[in-house]
């Protein structure tokens, strides 16, 4: 039979009157309203917020078990905070955000649990290990039994409905291939070092129990979404592997990658096939709430076609660029915190690749709450100030005052990370009130400060609180924003 995205091409060039009124719509789980799906984390990360922020109220100190349990991050405050976690694992997939929202998992299926970290045969795997687990038809919710490092003789093939879930261990996969989630849904992978992976292939390789195939050799991905929908990953940690780390390509949609770690790496992350993949303009992905760190050079990610949705990061210094993109991609950056290297040329964040001036003025790249630091600046372009984008923008991304609280678990949970402390008096934040594109000074991209040398009589914590429930209330958005203007 045919594959689905084989027919969708085929029908688009042989009948492309009809295709044109569907065109917004190409792929499977591609989400109608990618705007709405914004709008709704925004809300998520503010319902989270205020729990903290009035707890803190409260008792008067941030030190309280509530509160130190309680980030302002959506998703952990989602399960972290249940001292049973470890035996209702399969509510993580409950706390999904972003595009990825809806990604399952093994949610409803037997729990597997790993005791055997060798990956001897690839064909014929052993139960007991991950490879075993992961190639099985039935929804799984993978655990490990022990601290393991799992070193792979060829690429991973996951099956869908999995959960990779390594709470509770310390889990390390690295060699040949990692991980690949090739025309499947329905992944989570949570809590897992990805790290040393480089390519593999020209071998028979088992991706189901009924079917056995030769790979050709693969690029040497940390992660490889491929044709995939509904993937999730979360709290991972990744770095030094042969191409990117996470890619994503051949009409792969419903991506959400958060609360994870880059560091170590040239080509970090791609998102689209090539520049004449028409599936990939389908692609829809969230970043949220990851911590870009030490020794990046570029691809933060870069994208080709698609509407990817940038929120509450923090970018630790880069050597070239942070987002680049060709083909028309909508880039939607809210709440970022930006750290520009030290070099003069490699300041600006944004990247149009192997595209001319003139072509990329009418590219839909917004850049909104984002705090800009050492000269880091983002051009914008296209009709992020129009009407159009209202439904996205009418939230301001409030929560990037509260980056480093928010990304504090960011990776492997109990992993030592580069951690930084950035003021915000006199530092730089992009506005929906402001954003030009073209060549300019650093001050042309730079709209509203946050912060302010003038004393308040009014407590800080308490206006912000004040502005999270009239927002996650009532979408009073103009309160909320009044609040930060006048801090």
């Amino acid at each position: 039979m045919m594959h689905l995205h084989s027919c969708i091409v085929l029908l688009m060039c042989v009948c492309p009157p009809f295709m044109g009124a569907a065109f917004s719509l190409l792929l499977p789980n591609q989400h109608p309203h990618p705007d709405a799906v914004a709008h709704h984390l925004h809300r998520m990360v503010n319902a989270s917020l205020s729990r903290r922020l009035m707890l803190e109220s409260s008792s008067g100190s941030s030190s309280s078990s509530s509160s130190r349990c309680l980030t302002g991050n959506p998703i952990d405050d989602c399960w972290h905070c249940d001292p049973h976690w470890a035996s209702n694992r399969q509510s993580l997939a409950d706390c999904g955000i972003g595009f990825g929202q809806s990604a399952l998992g093994g949610k409803g299926g037997q729990i597997y649990v790993v005791t055997d970290s060798s990956d001897s045969d690839a064909v014929n795997p052993k139960e007991g290990t991950l490879r075993y687990g992961v190639i099985q038809e039935e929804p799984l919710w993978i655990i490990f039994a022990a601290d393991m490092t799992i070193k792979l003789k060829y690429e991973l093939i996951v099956n869908s409905f999995k959960t990779i879930d390594g709470r509770g261990a310390s889990v390390h996969i690295t060699g040949a291939g990692c991980i690949t989630l090739q025309y499947v849904s329905n992944i989570i992978i949570h809590n897992i070092h990805i790290h040393n992976c480089y390519p593999s292939g020209n071998a028979n390789v088992r991706s189901s129990p009924t079917h056995v195939g030769m790979r050709s050799k693969s690029d040497g991905d940390g992660i490889t979404i491929f044709g995939a929908s509904n993937i999730w990953v979360d709290h991972c940690t990744l770095s030094y592997c042969t191409d990117g780390l996470i890619d994503a390509t051949m009409g792969s949609t419903a991506i959400t990658i958060s609360n994870s770690h880059f560091s170590h790496h040239n080509d970090v992350m791609l998102l689209g096939h090539s520049d004449g993949y028409i599936l990939d303009a389908g692609m829809q992905v969230t970043l949220a709430f990851n911590i870009f760190g030490e020794g990046l050079v570029q691809r933060m990610p870069r994208c080709r076609r698609g509407y990817i949705h940038i929120v509450n990061n923090d970018f630790r210094k880069w050597e070239m660029y942070v987002i680049g993109g060709s083909a028309n991609p909508t880039i939607n950056s809210q709440g970022n915190r930006y750290i520009a290297p030290e070099n003069p040329s490699a300041k600006e964040v944004t990247k149009r690749v192997e595209t001319d001036d003139k072509d990329w003025g009418d590219w839909n790249w917004r850049s909104e709450g984002d705090i800009m630091i050492n000269g880091a600046f983002f051009v914008p372009s296209g009709e992020g100030l129009t009407a159009q984008y209202a439904k996205a923008f009418s939230t301001e991304p409030k929560s990037v005052q509260l980056i480093d609280q928010i990304t504090i678990n960011a990776g492997v949970f109990g992993d030592p990370s580069d951690r930084v402390s950035v003021g915000y008096g006199g530092e730089t934040s992009t506005s929906s009130s402001r954003a030009t594109s073209g060549s300019g000074s650093d001050a042309d991209f730079l709209g509203m400060s946050f912060g302010s040398s003038t004393s308040s009589s009014t407590s800080p914590l308490l206006l912000i609180t004040c502005a999270l429930i009239f927002t996650t209330l009532f979408s009073l958005d103009f309160f909320s924003s009044l609040t930060l203007l006048c801090l």
